[in-house]
């Protein structure tokens, strides 16, 4: 029996029970596995197409390929599909934005922003078993035969060659936004397949509260008019339930030790595509988050103080500085911390202070794409 299979054995889900609109609780059971559909049907139209998207997907350069890294993922959203483990195909995307999603086919993305800010396997499981239950209960195909009502969807096509793979999955996800009914079954049978696969539910709230942080960051954070959260139920709702559900399912396991080990060596590469985006607000709340968490790692810290450095505000320099230097201090730190200090102190006209990081960064880091740059400075500063 190989891994995949062995994962669904040993993991089937029996009849869950779940808690309505209203409160009332009421017994779901997993759909069996799905068939192909027709291909003269919308479902099997949409299935077509899918198939398409997800083979331009495998050819992209941004498709993450690390063996144990998809292994890992693979097998969390095995353990929570259970019986539809063999039909669910996990591709890994480096995009630095908080998304997954899964379409009719079996296919699901997890992009990269979403792996830099869970914090354990659980958290991730609530992620996955939120789109396992869109697409166990079959929400994309809904929303098709609305699109089709409204004679939308030959629109839809047309925007379809337009983008690249992953845009075009995007638009695909976009298309179907759902409505809040169903992101509230989604969320339900999340904590239900978490609770199936013996994960720790109180970590599905942690992950809603993070991402709700780092929108109010930004300036005028208001979650109404974010889309992401206007197609979810309101963020105290969606908080009340998740805690209810939770209270009512026996103890289990977070897998914050697993998830920490399989997702260390993309620390570096993840926070640096989060530092590049230019989204400071949010940023600094996520790096504020982490470092709270592990404040031992210098990565962290020199995270933060980009950010900081690049942003400029008030007494962000200062607070720039004391990061750079915190990183500096517990060793091992990234050759750019220097870098970043040497910018600082010139910007400053502390030339003296400035040479000597600038020194220290070219020792560490010869062959820096910047060196040319940082030498012209150094030279500037001798006069």
């Amino acid at each position: 029996m190989n891994r995949r299979n062995f994962l669904c054995a040993s993991c089937g889900v029996s009849a869950l029970t779940l808690f309505g609109s209203a409160g009332a609780q009421s017994e779901w059971k997993p759909p069996a596995r799905f068939s192909r559909p027709d291909i003269g049907s919308d479902e099997g139209g949409l299935w077509a197409l899918m198939d398409r998207e997800e083979t331009r997907l495998r050819r992209s350069p941004f498709v993450i390929r690390d063996a144990r890294l998809n292994t890992y993922i693979q097998g969390v959203a095995c353990k929570l599909a259970g019986a539809h483990c063999p039909d669910i195909r996990v591709q890994i995307v480096h995009t630095p934005l908080f998304n997954a999603s899964m379409a009719p086919n079996g296919l699901m993305q997890v992009w990269s922003g979403l792996l830099l800010r869970v914090e354990s396997e659980a958290q991730l499981a609530a992620v996955l078993g939120h789109e396992i239950g869109h697409y166990m209960q079959r929400h994309a195909v809904e929303q098709l035969r609305d699109l089709r009502a409204r004679s939308a969807f030959g629109q839809f096509l047309g925007l379809f060659g337009l983008v690249g793979a992953i845009g075009r999955l995007a638009t695909l996800a976009g298309a179907f936004s759902f409505s809040q009914e169903q992101e509230r079954d989604a969320d339900r049978i999340s904590i239900e397949l978490m609770r199936g696969a013996g994960y720790d539910v109180t970590e599905a709230a942690k992950v809603w509260e993070n991402l709700l942080l780092e929108v109010k960051a930004r300036p005028g954070g208001d979650t109404a008019r974010n889309p992401m959260f206007a197609t979810h139920p309101p963020p105290a709702e969606r908080r009340e339930m998740l805690a209810k559900m939770a209270a009512e399912a026996a103890a289990g396991i977070s897998g914050e030790a697993e998830w920490k080990a399989v997702f260390k060596p993309f620390v570096q590469e993840f926070l640096k595509d989060e530092i590049q985006l230019g989204q400071h607000d949010e940023s600094l709340a996520l790096f504020t988050r982490m470092i709270a968490r592990d404040a031992a790692q210098p990565m962290l810290l020199f995270a933060r103080a980009e950010i900081y450095r690049t942003r400029g505000k008030d007494n962000d320099l200062e607070m720039a500085i004391t990061d750079y230097a915190a990183a500096a201090t517990l060793g091992n730190e990234p050759p750019e911390v220097h870098r970043g200090l040497g910018l600082i102190y010139r910007t400053r006209k502390q030339f003296a202070e400035s040479r000597d990081s600038f020194t220290r960064y070219l020792e560490r880091m010869p062959e820096a794409p910047d060196a040319a740059m940082i030498k012209s400075y150094l030279e500037e500063m001798k006069s």
